[in-house]
């Protein structure tokens, strides 16, 4: 099982490779918001463990290993991003939120999250269960509330 830690620098090191085409130490330091000589230490282990290749001047490359395991982290994280917004997170708090979560819940949950993020998306037309859930969100009160007292 690997690190909460670990998983945040091989998404992060895919995320600025795929941004711009490579990835630095520098580049990983702006990512994560730590000092470039954290980014070294963890990137030296990484490359022991064969996640990544590392050379001091040419910058990091994500192995095959790494990549996949970024791969999963990563689609976790958009996944987890788009249901918070769905939900009117807004997106900021839903960026931070998601990194947080992406390491905690169980696959299952997670695959849960993505088919409803994924039906939500396809939905030919928006749901109308979302423009009850914005006018809750607003109001604090179910717009099917009314109807259904008016059935009693």
């Amino acid at each position: 099982m690997l690190t909460r830690r670990t998983e945040d620098y091989l998404e992060a090191i895919l995320n600025v490779t795929e941004e711009k085409g490579y990835s630095k130490i520098k580049d990983i330091a702006v990512a994560l918001e730590v000092k470039p000589p954290s980014v070294i230490e963890m990137v030296k282990k990484l490359d022991k463990i064969d996640f990544v290749v590392y050379r001091k001047y040419d910058g990091i490359t994500l192995t095959e290993k790494g990549r996949e395991i970024a791969l999963i982290v990563k689609d976790r994280h958009d996944t987890l991003k788009a249901f918070l917004e769905i939900i009117k997170v807004p997106e900021k708090i839903a960026e931070k939120d998601a990194c947080t979560m992406e390491h905690e819940l169980d696959e299952i949950t997670t695959k849960q999250v993505k088919n409803l993020v994924n039906f939500v998306k396809s939905a030919p037309e928006y749901p109308q269960w979302l423009r009850y859930f914005e006018t809750f969100c607003t109001t604090g009160k179910h717009p099917c509330e009314e109807k259904v007292r008016r059935l009693k």
